[in-house]
């Protein structure tokens, strides 16, 4: 049970029960206390051991949880809390020193208890579809056919042991390609080289990740608009973790042992990555956590300061919602749809009576319950702008 803070109405401890999957939405204005609340969640599933933690965090701020909350330990002394840093892993896409502006910056933080690793995507693990994604290429069009077939052609033949080097070459090897078509795909290419993505030797992608510690995915080195790589990583990872765990389950159900715990993936800006009326690299296979998610033990979290700019599927598919503060009339509707008869109320009059900072409506679909709660004070520091409770 991961304890989130305390009901207002009765003083009784609020929790979410972790023992099985779930999809949570955490939203509310800027400044409300949303990715706090993540980091709540966040440290009590630490405290739990026994799945594997993966925050997304587009705008660099959840690493400061490697150092302990000194600025309300007294606070935390009256819930009976101490401050405590967390063990964090940053997983940097690409160098960690070219992306953070040199070796100085990186040792610093490591000095601060930070560990840093470089995660890198296998271009086998891109579908050919995806590749003609990510460069905007239709597979009815003579690039987006070229470079399909080049894929489609690597992974029958070496399935997941080619390099971007051999999709160039492969698409030169094409006698049916023209001058034109290839020289096209060939400065697209290698603009991916540059990108310092992708790997140049296989490796799979949880291998990277640390059940011991709270993994941080640093999407904020990732310029948002350039090609979708932001959501490109998300996918690669996402997809891989939803076979792996599929696979593991058939494992449990058969009483065998597997080293793949359930997992829950915490992604903030959520908004960038399963919008609303667009599509992105990602929004497939994140959908599919929230939809079929449960059986293979796989649980999300999004939060947003938009959730109307969120896709409706996931949001009628979360089964607890923690409402922060809302002002803008259509996140408040969106939240709004989300009401249930159970409720003696609409949820925007719940949300508008909301007075104090770190309050939260929470709806547990489950349990058919909502109720004002009070979020905890986090233990360890919070890096999206101190909040104050």
């Amino acid at each position: 049970m991961l304890n989130i803070g305390k009901d207002q109405k009765t003083g009784e401890y609020t929790y979410i029960d972790a023992s099985k999957s779930r999809a949570v939405l955490v939203c509310g204005k800027r400044g409300s206390g949303k990715s706090y609340t993540l980091g709540v969640i966040v440290e009590e599933l630490r405290e739990a051991q026994d799945v594997l933690t993966i925050i997304v965090d587009p705008m660099g701020i959840y690493h400061p949880m490697c150092q302990p909350n000194r600025e309300q330990e007294r606070d935390l002394w009256q819930w009976g809390l101490s401050s405590k840093g967390m063990p964090v892993k940053v997983l940097v896409p690409g160098d960690p020193e070219l992306r953070y502006g040199g070796r100085d910056v990186i040792a610093e933080m490591e000095k601060r208890g930070l560990r840093f690793e470089s995660l890198k995507l296998n271009p086998a693990d891109l579908s050919p579809d995806s590749w003609c994604d990510l460069f905007d290429l239709s597979i009815n069009d003579v690039m987006g056919i070229a470079l399909y077939r080049a894929v489609q052609n690597l992974v029958r033949k070496r399935k997941t042991q080619f390099l971007v080097e051999d999709i160039i070459d492969e698409i030169d090897a094409d006698e049916l390609v023209q001058d034109k078509t290839r020289e096209a795909l060939r400065n697209r290419l290698e603009m991916a080289i540059d990108w310092d993505i992708f790997s140049d030797n296989y490796r799979e992608v949880l291998d990277i990740f640390d059940q011991g510690a709270v993994n941080i995915i640093d999407l904020s080195v990732l310029d948002p608009g350039t090609h979708g790589l932001r959501n490109l990583v998300v996918s690669i990872v996402a997809r891989d973790i939803f076979k792996k765990r599929t696979i593991a389950r058939r494992k449990e159900e058969l009483g065998l042992i597997t080293e793949l715990p359930r997992v829950w993936m915490l992604m903030d800006e959520a908004h960038q990555f399963i919008p609303s009326g667009k599509t992105t690299l990602s929004k497939e296979i994140l959908i599919r956590w929230v939809k079929e998610g449960r059986q293979p033990g796989l649980s999300l979290v999004v939060s947003s300061q938009q959730p109307s700019a969120i896709d409706s599927e996931v949001l009628s598919q979360c089964d607890i919602t923690l409402s922060h503060k809302l002002t803008n009339i259509e996140d408040i509707q969106a939240i709004n749809r989300l009401s249930h008869d159970y409720m003696a109320a609409e949820l925007k009059t719940y949300i508008r009576n909301l007075k104090r900072s770190g309050e939260a409506v929470m709806v547990d679909d489950e349990q058919e319950n909502v109720s004002v709660v009070q979020i905890r004070p986090r233990r360890s520091r919070h890096g999206g702008g101190e909040s104050k409770r």
